[in-house]
């Protein structure tokens, strides 16, 4: 019997960001949902100080139907045990959110979700969330693992803007740019935001979509070089057909040598020869592409690349696009 995955949040961010307080606001939202969230033992602040016991995993139920969880054990353990559970008809949740340690890279934690068949099956990867503490971002963003983080992230959520200036967010909103600006960028006051702003935003479905990069200001945001992180953002356009054997060849060669420093990448692409957009998107070494629609009359016929990652090396992945133009 065929079931619908259980889209699955990634909820990261630094240490003190605001992550279990967003958690609390979404537990408690009024959206009739059952929303199943996994925290790890060594999370700063834990949801509840009575969920860890002495089992590998402690469930609790909440009122309104949630369930929290509380792992001792890998990640991957854990979704296999609430699998179980559900199929034994002794668990059943919508959602499922995970919230990592502040310290935590959510790299493992994505590929958990494409590593294995039968997760891939059971559980849909949705989005990954980063909140980011407006007052100590600059403190935060000095350590590689808070910038992976912004890295990752399909959403930014910007916490304690309140107790910050205009100049201040400004500058810290066009840091994040420079570092992920594939990522929409939004505020949240005290753990409370639109819950579209988490949920259903589909941040690993293989489609043709890239309006975050439409309405993003890439004239103003230095070049990746340039700038003091080493985790940015590079945006490559180019209205050539592209040459999908050359290309092929360029990004095996990339992802076999850099692979593990291209935290997501994601590409809408002209392909010489086929009237179809070819879309493809990873995350380090784990990649997929498809087929989308055609191109249409009133499309802007071009290929659009975008590439996140350490220390990128800018230059030779320029050059390697530009020789699989036609």
């Amino acid at each position: 019997m065929s079931q619908t995955p259980i889209p699955v949040t990634i909820l990261t961010g630094f240490l003190g960001a605001g992550k279990t307080t967003l958690l609390r606001y979404l537990l408690k939202a009024e959206h009739g949902l059952k929303i199943a969230v996994i925290e790890n033992e060594y999370s700063e602040t834990p949801i509840d100080g009575q969920l860890l016991g002495r089992e590998p995993v402690e469930l609790m139920t909440l009122a309104n139907g949630c369930v929290c969880c509380s792992i001792h054990v890998e990640l991957e353990k854990a979704l296999f045990m609430l699998i179980d559970r559900i199929d034994a008809g002794e668990l059943s949740f919508d959602r499922l959110v995970i919230e990592c340690t502040g310290l935590a890279d959510p790299a493992p934690v994505a590929q958990t979700f494409f590593a294995d068949e039968e997760l891939c099956t059971r559980y849909v990867l949705d989005g990954i969330i980063t909140l980011v503490d407006a007052v100590n971002a600059n403190r935060h963003l000095q350590e590689s693992i808070a910038q992976a983080q912004v890295g990752f992230a399909d959403r930014l959520l910007i916490s304690k803007a309140d107790l910050t200036n205009e100049v201040q967010l400004e500058a810290l909103t066009q840091r994040l740019q420079r570092i992920n600006r594939r990522a929409p960028i939004r505020l949240v006051d005290h753990g409370c935001i639109d819950l579209a702003e988490l949920l259903d935003i589909r941040g690993f479905n293989l489609n043709a979509e890239m309006e975050p990069l439409a309405s993003t200001p890439f004239s103003i945001l230095a070049p990746v070089a340039t700038t003091p992180d080493r985790i940015g953002t590079l945006v490559i356009r180019t209205p050539q057909p592209l040459d999908l054997d050359r290309l092929s060849q360029f990004m095996e060669s990339l992802l076999e040598r850099y692979g593990d420093s291209l935290l997501r990448y994601k590409g809408v692409l002209q392909v010489a020869s086929d009237p179809r957009k070819l879309v493809f998107q990873g995350v380090l070494r784990l990649y997929a592409f498809d087929w989308d629609r055609e191109w249409q009359p009133e499309d802007q016929r071009e290929s659009v690349l975008v590439f996140i990652g350490d220390n990128l090396p800018e230059e030779e992945i320029r050059a390697g696009i530009a020789l699989a133009e036609c």
